[in-house]
């Protein structure tokens, strides 16, 4: 094990003990990080100064810790010890792995009370809905796919779920049980957890918080609000409709004569649009008593829906692609409708978007039982393009406004090649166009920055 992890504070994977004189805590630990992402911890380091202390009896420490885990914790675990030497003194780390056995628990306490799950720095005791999350993600399960037997296939709204795919093909009735809306239960058709949530024509009655709560608020905390919508569609509506809110209360407009209105976006489009469908996606609609969050702030926009991290997850996983899918209904369908590209990539895009466009990299946090996304508004530097995207730029700058074929000229490139530059640089922020569609001849692009 590295001994760099002395130069990093404590984390989700990470914590320090300064001995075993309370073994309960350190017993907690390891416990929490079987049953989340893992982690390592450091014993004989003072918790919160990182002053390394080291053991006199590093052997005796081991001994007594392998014990302790192995009487104490069920089911068994069985982690590395390893004695580091560091100067003049020693050090015990354990290095703990998530477990395919979760979850893990301390004996004394039962399975009801001893269950604990790693919050960034803090172990946490899991209720019984974040038991049984455990004990799902252990037999490979998800939530959402799970069958509701009180209800019959007529609780789906077939009409909303046809008009839903309608951009993508026709939707046939078989096609509900190929999407898992539906699923055979004792020989008969249900819905799905995740269909009911999606398409459920009474989904409201069986999961009253599966709804989003969008706000506007002056200033920089919540304690004025300006503008609030409850957003109780389909999951499907109800993600556009959120858009549409942030994209309201997150555009300047500047009057482009007497008719026409420049929009102009101060956070990108493609960051927004991630932060939401990732946050629909992703929520843990087991949990009950809040919705999906959507915060607008004067500088900044935060995403917040119920749930941490699928198990075996870290935010640094996240920023490097890696995904854990929590509800496969509600992904599938939304990988097949587009909303979802590519598993993973979404965290990525939102990162990459707001760096290019000159923002400050988005936060990423598990609070207590949710998970936020915060995309800054405020500009850090300059954006970050290509030759040509950098000439197109310089060409706007004049705010006169200039057309599709006029750009492609400047830049020598086709009209269709520099229309797909200018969607990009539209989704990021940079750029923002007046008129019906892109393909409008008549459509002029201006700066947005």
């Amino acid at each position: 094990m590295d001994l760099e992890l002395l130069k990093r504070p404590e984390g989700k994977t990470l914590e320090f003990k300064r001995d075993l004189s309370s073994p309960a805590g350190v017993l907690r630990t390891i416990v929490a990080f079987a049953n989340t992402a893992g982690g390592t911890l450091m014993i004989g380091v003072e918790d919160g100064t990182r002053k390394v202390l080291g053991l006199k009896e590093p052997l005796e420490v081991e001994e007594r810790l392998a014990n302790l885990i192995s009487d104490r914790i069920l089911p068994r675990l069985v982690p590395d010890l390893e004695i580091l030497p560091w100067r003049q003194t020693n050090l015990l780390a354990v290095q703990v792995y998530p477990s395919q056995g979760r979850p893990h628990y301390l004996k004394k306490e039962g399975l009801k009370a001893g269950v604990y799950v790693r919050v960034g720095s803090t172990n946490r005791r899991a209720d019984q809905k974040l038991i049984e999350e455990l004990q799902r993600f252990s037999r490979s399960e998800a939530y959402d796919e799970q069958a509701m037997p009180e209800l019959d296939s007529e609780a789906l709204d077939f009409r909303a779920a046809s008009e839903s795919f309608a951009s993508v093909r026709k939707l046939k009735r078989a096609d509900l049980e190929t999407l898992r809306l539906l699923t055979r239960h004792q020989g008969r058709k249900v819905p799905t957890i995740g269909g009911e949530l999606l398409f459920g024509k009474d989904r409201e009655r069986y999961f009253p918080d599966a709804w989003i709560q969008a706000g506007r608020f002056r200033g920089k905390d919540k304690t004025n609000i300006a503008d609030s919508m409850e957003i109780r569609l389909y999951p499907v509506q109800a993600v556009e409709e959120a858009i549409v809110f942030v994209q309201k209360h997150t555009l300047h407009g500047a009057e482009i004569g007497a008719i026409r209105r420049r929009e102009i976006w101060n956070l990108p489009p493609v960051a927004v649009r991630e932060a939401i469908i990732n946050a629909v996606a992703h929520t843990d609609y087991s949990q009950q008593g809040a919705p999906i969050r959507v915060s607008i702030f004067n500088d900044r926009l935060e995403v917040e829906n119920p749930g941490l991290l699928p198990f075996g997850l870290t935010i640094d996983d996240l920023k490097a692609g890696v995904s854990k899918l929590r509800n496969r209904v509600i992904g599938r369908v939304f990988h097949e409708l587009g909303l979802i590209e590519q598993w993973g990539s979404g965290v990525q895009r939102m990162i990459s978007a707001c760096r290019s466009s000159g923002l400050a990299t988005p936060a990423f946090e598990e609070l207590g039982n949710r998970f936020r996304v915060t995309l800054y508004s405020k500009r850090t530097g300059k954006p970050v393009v290509d030759k040509i995207d950098k000439v197109i730029l310089d060409l706007l700058a004049s705010g006169k406004g200039l057309s599709t074929v006029e750009i492609a000229a400047a830049i020598d490139r086709t009209p269709r090649a520099t229309r797909v530059r200018l969607v990009k640089l539209i989704e990021r922020g940079l750029v923002s166009g007046v008129g019906t569609s892109p393909q409008d001849p008549q459509r002029r692009y201006f700066l947005s920055f």
